[in-house]
């Protein structure tokens, strides 16, 4: 009997929770079931694959090298699985004709192509006009009709009231740092020990307003030694210990080109989750691809 004989879905869906959260607790309440029920499954999964998931912490977990890989496999197989049973349920639409939508560069690296997939396998008769655009940009273009819908971080929006809009993800933002960093030695860094180290800061969708606007907040400036429109770059010169930043769980990798380690905390300041979101025209109905489009986008997320 092979090993994935053993592995059920349920193991799958506990270690997901986990991997998503950072915390079994968290994960148990996420699934409705014990904390135990999770540590059993990611234990039990761990034997089966014989590799190490998870690093315990006295305040969490994080996913191993081993563990970012097999959680990415993870989340396709369950996302596949969903849409199966989803499709079984909803009436068969031979939807045609041309999606628009407009997306940032954060957005678009690392989360739409999985779900723009996903539906283009559901409706493949629609053609998907995407376009690479700057947060105002996509607003414009909503406003005047040229585009159906925008994926934006919906927290940079100053008035986002002025579209129809859908929040569909919440991405905890956290410390990051190399592998040896003095600040690993707190559990929770407050935003005053973080000034005191070089921070980097990502230019790109409009972080460093973003970024200011939290650390004004709490009268403290971070120390900014480093900007870079790179998220590469960034990886690298945190990895290689020039540097802090904060940033959000959605764009987190374990390691840098290099393959050199990049560990995170949680931060003691109230830091506000980036959100992600749909924008579309408030007074306007979508065409039939663009509604397709809001509503898979809405159900996939679990909005």
């Amino acid at each position: 009997m092979s090993s994935t004989d053993n592995v059920t879905l349920r193991q799958l869906r506990y270690f997901v929770a986990a991997a998503e959260t950072g915390r079994f607790s968290m994960a148990a309440t996420r699934a409705h079931v014990s904390q135990s029920a999770i540590t059993n499954a990611v234990l039990m999964l761990e034997q089966e694959l014989g590799v190490r998931l998870f690093e315990r912490r006295p305040h969490g977990v994080a996913l191993t090298a081993d563990g970012q890989r097999f959680y990415h496999r993870t989340r396709g197989i369950l996302d596949s699985l969903a849409d199966c049973l989803r499709e079984q349920h909803l009436p068969a639409l031979q939807l045609a004709g041309t999606l628009r939508v407009g997306a940032s560069y954060t957005l678009l690296g690392y989360f739409l192509p999985p779900l723009l997939a996903r539906f283009r396998d559901q409706y493949p008769d629609v053609e998907i006009d995407l376009a690479d655009m700057h947060r105002e940009a996509i607003e414009e273009e909503v406003a005047s009709g040229r585009l159906d819908v925008g994926v934006v971080i919906l927290s940079n929006l100053p008035e986002r009231e002025r579209f129809g809009h859908h929040v569909l993800v919440r991405s905890r933002r956290q410390l990051w740092m190399a592998a040896d960093h003095p600040l690993l030695g707190k559990d929770n860094a407050a935003l005053s020990d973080i000034a005191a180290y070089p921070y980097i800061q990502v230019t790109v969708d409009e972080s460093e307003a973003s970024t200011l606007r939290y650390w004004a907040a709490r009268g403290v400036q971070p120390h900014i030694a480093f900007r870079t429109s790179s998220m590469e770059a960034l990886r690298g010169l945190i990895a290689h210990g020039f540097g802090v930043s904060i940033l959000s769980d959605m764009v987190y990798r374990h390691w840098s080109l290099e393959g050199k380690k990049i560990e995170t905390r949680p931060i003691l300041d109230v830091v506000p989750d980036m959100e992600v979101g749909l924008i579309w025209h408030r007074d306007r109905p979508l065409a039939q691809p663009g509604e397709a489009f809001r509503q898979f986008l809405i159900r996939t997320s679990g909005g």
